[in-house]
């Protein structure tokens, strides 16, 4: 499976502001890299707040908004419904990266800042 990061939006605002990021099209690029990453509508979720059974073994992933209407999800702001379980979400998007790191590092000249997709975007966001 090829690896994906997810972005929660709260953060993405604050780098759009800031300038730190750019996003288009369905593609987010961090500026200062020039990396890029195919980019969906997705959420984090964090628990159930009915004290339900999680019968879809959400807890704790993410998953695409689109695979998550498939499963009749309601999504409003940080609250997801799916039948008779309610669910807090991170709203936000999954980024699958355009090339390898490997390969982006090449296109910089060896010169990527941070040796990892995943250490990039933990800089990025400032955690």
């Amino acid at each position: 499976m090829q690896n994906r990061i997810f972005f929660p939006q709260a953060a993405l605002d604050e780098c759009i502001i800031d300038g730190r990021i750019e996003l288009s099209g369905g593609e987010l690029t961090i500026v200062s890299e020039k990396r890029t990453y195919r980019v969906a509508e997705a959420v984090r979720v964090v628990t159930e707040v009915t004290g339900a059974e999680d019968v879809n073994e959400l807890i704790g992933k993410v998953k695409s908004v689109a695979f998550l209407q498939e499963l009749g999800a309601e999504l409003l702001e940080t609250s997801m419904l799916i039948g008779d379980n309610a669910y807090d979400v991170v709203p936000g998007f999954t980024g699958f990266p355009s090339t390898s790191y490997d390969d982006h590092k090449k296109a910089r000249g060896g010169f990527a800042c941070e040796g990892s997709d995943e250490a990039l975007v933990r800089k990025l966001m400032g955690s």
